[in-house]
């Protein structure tokens, strides 16, 4: 290696340490994505809450729920505040009726969620806009034991408010709107209600933001947080939804460890640029062979054959299910020429009159795939099951039978 080769080399590395430094002295951002996790230190994750909600409900036991609601509530005799807090929340029909049992038996649920739509219980809302050219919003309890005090929030978020509520069985707990420069209210409309369905109560909010770091840190805004949570029974469990969360509440693989890591990240670079510096030098010392081109086989088979025991091989019989079902899918529309959009009683009726299938094994291989669909993991069990169903299903079709 020459003295100049040797000089570029060290300008090289120089260059990548003076990087390093700029990038290792640089203040971090801050990090704004609503995560709602209670283990997130961020201003929108629930770090604070999480941990002061012992000393909020002394006498109360709470509990983290790391699975669906739908598996969780499996269990009639579970009993609690079942509290979800979320950017959004999707409930499906079978597991939102479901809680709507386990509210009718005596015990509450309590949602905070922007745009709340619940058609089965007439709940619609919609964003409140201003025509202010600053936006200041604010926050009021009906409660006459709140006195009335106002709060607010000098972040930028979507405003939604109750458009429509079942107003027999509904009370309204708090209100939002907007000032303008002068003080005066321009737009408002309620965001906090109380639900009375059989022995238990449904509490629906639209301020999610209201459980967060940033806003619980930032006083009097604590007080608009607690009076919030002054709801809640003491009398039975808090249970903590962890499962509806938008960020994520575990590490999910390696290199999402490695680079949520400052140091491990850098480390990770550097030995990236140091291979590249390898591979540059160490390929100009040696000629370059030349390659042997091998006519194109069709591998499709083979690669089939082998992502297919792959999957096998570290039992994820949850994703060998999930694409025999969207396999399944796939020749319902193609073979049957039926549409798979809307999968109800409609659908159920047209695939057993064109595939010569009965009715009634039409809809427990469907209600199979929905189990399935719920859950995080299967068994090799229920993924024989399925296979056997499907094959029954289709050799019907094949056949004419």
């Amino acid at each position: 290696m020459d003295k100049k080769t040797k000089i570029y080399i060290g300008l090289f590395i120089l260059a990548i340490l003076g990087y390093l430094y700029l990038e290792n002295a640089k203040k971090k951002p801050v990090n704004w994505f609503p995560s709602y996790v209670a283990t997130h230190k961020i201003p929108y994750g629930t770090y604070v809450l999480y941990n002061e909600l012992p000393k909020m409900f002394p006498s109360t036991k709470i509990k983290t729920i790391t699975i669906p609601p739908f598996l969780y509530l499996e269990d009639s005799t579970q009993v609690g505040t079942y509290f979800f807090v979320n950017d959004l929340l999707n409930f499906g029909d079978a597991e939102f009726l479901r809680l709507l049992k386990f509210v009718e038996r005596g015990n509450d649920v309590f949602i905070s969620t922007h745009g709340v739509q619940i058609d089965t219980l007439n709940f619609e809302t919609k964003k409140l806009v201003s025509k202010n050219f600053e936006e200041k919003v604010f926050f009021k309890f009906k409660n006459k034991a709140f006195k009335g005090k106002e709060y607010a929030f000098d972040r930028a978020f979507p405003n939604h408010v109750f458009k429509k509520i079942d107003t027999l069985r509904t009370t309204v707990l708090g209100i939002t709107g907007y000032l303008n420069a002068d003080d005066e209210r321009t737009e408002e409309g309620v965001n906090f209600v109380k639900y009375s369905y059989g022995k238990g109560n449904l509490y629906l909010h639209t301020f999610p933001e209201a459980f967060t770091n940033y806003h619980i840190l930032n006083s009097p805004n604590q007080q608009h947080t607690a009076n919030l949570l002054s709801y809640i029974r003491t009398d039975i469990p808090i249970l903590w939804d962890a499962y509806y969360k938008t960020g994520k509440s575990k590490i999910t693989s390696p290199m999402h460890y490695l680079l949520n890591s400052k140091y491990l990240k850098w480390a990770y670079y550097v030995a990236l640029f140091g291979i590249l510096i390898f591979i540059l030098f160490e390929g100009k010392r040696k000629q370059r062979s030349i390659p042997v081109i091998v006519p194109l086989k069709n591998q499709t088979l083979a690669f089939t054959h082998t992502i297919a025991n792959m999957y096998f091989e570290k039992e994820e019989h949850k994703n060998i299910a999930e694409h025999k079902i969207t396999y399944l899918l796939e020749f319902i529309r193609t073979k049957l020429h039926i549409s798979t959009i809307n999968i109800d009683k409609g659908f159920y009726k047209n695939v057993a009159q064109r595939s010569g299938n009965s009715y009634e094994d039409v809809i427990k291989l469907f209600k199979l795939c929905d189990d399935i669909h719920m859950k995080n993991k299967i068994s090799i069990y229920e993924l024989v099951k399925l296979n056997k169903m499907i094959e029954k299903f289709k050799n019907t079709v094949q056949n004419g039978k």
